[in-house]
């Protein structure tokens, strides 16, 4: 009789969400799916010149019952359904929503089906720039200092000025609203079948990093904090939550609704959910004081520290550190760049409208032909880019860029940045633009890794996690020159669905903390690459260019938002 153990981990990007099905004694990847958000895919409830993005819950329901059903069909069907143990999640964050008392999104309520403020706030929203900087200054009156464990600065994509923007934006949402909850919070919500806001069990990660919660204010800052921000917010502290929760322990079992659903037994174990990177940084098993970058869309970058060697040390303008975000019984650091793969994405964009608009106008191919065209060409276009790019040579190098697209996350948010070039000339061609982009994300990441460095957390290495760490080895490389340190290349292709099934083995109980799951379930790495020391000089002159670029181009920021740390 086999005694195996598998467990699912589901991935909730931004444009999709992925399961696997995992193997509990060596991480081996059984199955795997992926289902594209349809509305989303469609651009419903975005607004991009407003900076609004928002995701309609049906998205996400769809979504996971449609990659579980496929994961199990695809390794066997009924054969195995009585080895699936745990599920845990990850999504994107900060993305919250208003829910009712039964903790239901308000979007899946008829008279807001189609609103987009009852919808998720996607962590790349940034409607709420102006809540944000009023956060900022509204800290800066207490004796108390309730941001200095999110590095002093609130950012427009966390959770409460999301939440206060919606208040203030729309009456009936603020009407009907009982409570607000994170996605990675709603999902095993949903899944275990619960029907009362209050016994919502709230993620560790999620609260520490984006909703204000420490360890050292007893929970969420004061009633006054809030009240006197704004008196809409007056309860909201009540509303919400004290306590939080770890990714190793159990959120309760598979409803039967959903083990109805999805062919399972109401015995699964369903974890505690937190943020994609968090897990990501667990699927790739990080180690003390080597940087986790899950480089998609944007970046995230997670690093983590045992909790004496913080004791009394915090970190100003990273995305906060939080006891047990990543690992329980460490700190968990979190920091980023609010735009890495979209940097490249926008560009391709860019480049392709001809493509785009006007292919399908023409007289000398079919439609069919027209579209497979435009299909060839734009799979195509980033990779020579690249290597046109890596042809060039490295001292001439006129063109500089800030890779601020979608605002700066780390180190000091401010969404109100935005992107620039210079150096162009008309010898500037698409490769020589490509290569400043790429260079201006790799010095991102270089000033990201030097704040560490600054305030006395070393980084001794990189992994490297995501779809361009994977894919790119011009961008690796570059980066590797640039940060003048080793990044290792995780083997595993979906590293956030791993860290989270490694979550779901441990609140299972097949394995009794997450290093251990980790050490049993971690599939190693794949590539490693190393910094070219003839790069060196010209890399470090090129960083203090993009520094100097930045200043000059935050100087005539008129919002312009200042760390506050005691």
């Amino acid at each position: 009789m086999s005694t195996a153990n598998y467990v699912i981990g589901v991935d909730y990007g931004t444009d999709s969400v992925r399961s696997v099905l995992v193997d509990t004694e060596n991480g081996k990847e059984i199955s795997s799916s992926v289902f594209l958000y349809p509305r989303w895919q469609k651009s419903l409830y975005c607004k991009p010149s407003l900076n609004q993005f928002r995701q309609h819950p049906l998205d996400y329901i769809e979504g996971l019952t449609h990659t579980i059903k496929e994961c199990i069909a695809k390794a066997g069907g009924e054969s195995v359904t009585s080895f699936v143990k745990g599920i845990s999640i990850d999504t994107t964050g900060s993305s919250p929503v208003a829910v009712d008392a039964s903790g239901t999104p308000l979007a899946l309520k008829p008279e807001f089906a189609e609103n987009p403020n009852a919808m998720f706030v996607l962590w790349k929203d940034h409607t709420s720039v102006k809540e944000a900087a009023e956060i900022n200054s509204h800290a800066t009156k207490f004796p108390v200092n309730y941001l200095k464990y999110l590095g002093g600065i609130y950012s427009s994509e966390w959770f409460w000025a999301k939440l206060l923007h919606i208040l203030r934006v729309d009456t009936q949402v603020r009407k009907d609203t009982v409570s607000w909850v994170e996605h990675c919070d709603w999902i095993p919500f949903l899944l275990s079948g619960k029907n009362d806001v209050k016994e919502m069990k709230r993620s560790r990660c999620a609260a520490g990093h984006k909703a204000l919660w420490a360890e050292e204010f007893d929970g969420l800052p004061p009633e006054e904090f809030f009240a006197s921000l704004d008196p809409l917010l007056k309860g909201y502290r009540e509303k919400l939550f004290k306590d939080t929760y770890t990714s190793d322990v159990s959120a309760g079992n598979l409803s039967a609704e959903w083990a109805g659903k999805l062919g399972l037994s109401t015995d699964v174990v369903i974890g505690v959910g937190a943020f994609d990177a968090h897990m990501g940084a667990v699927g790739g098993q990080i180690e003390p004081y080597y940087l986790s970058k899950v480089m998609g869309t944007s970046t995230c970058d997670i690093l983590v520290a045992p909790n004496k060697d913080m004791e009394g040390k915090l970190v100003s303008g990273i995305c906060g550190q939080v006891n047990g975000s990543v690992i329980p019984g460490m700190a968990g650091l979190e920091a980023g760049q609010s735009a890495f793969g979209d940097v490249y994405a926008w560009f391709k964009n860019l480049i392709s409208w001809p493509i785009n608009n006007l292919l399908s106008e023409s007289t000398l191919i079919d439609a069919e032909t027209a579209q497979a065209l435009k299909e060839e060409l734009e799979h195509k276009i980033i990779a020579n880019l690249s290597k046109q790019a890596a042809e060039l040579p490295v001292d001439d190098y006129p063109e500089l860029a800030l890779d601020w697209l979608n605002g700066r996350r780390t180190p000091d948010a401010n969404q109100e940045l935005k992107g620039a070039i210079t150096g162009l000339s008309l010898g500037t061609d698409a490769p020589r633009f490509f290569r400043a982009l790429a260079a201006a994300t790799c010095f991102g990441a270089k000033s990201i890794v030097d704040r560490f460095k600054e305030q006395g957390v070393p980084v001794k290495g990189i992994i490297g996690i995501g779809g361009v760490a994977k894919k790119s080895a011009y961008i690796m490389q570059m980066m590797a020159d640039v940060l003048e340190m080793p990044i290792r290349i995780h083997r595993f292709e979906h590293t956030c669905a791993l860290g989270a099934a490694m979550f779901a083995a441990v609140a299972a109980g097949i394995y009794p903390d997450i290093e251990s799951a980790m050490h049993a379930m971690g599939t190693g790495f794949e590539k490693e690459y190393q910094p070219e020391t003839k790069n060196r000089k010209i890399y470090r002159q090129h960083y203090q260019q993009y520094l100097g670029l930045g200043r000059y181009i935050e100087k005539y920021n008129k919002k312009d938002v200042k760390p506050y740390i005691s």
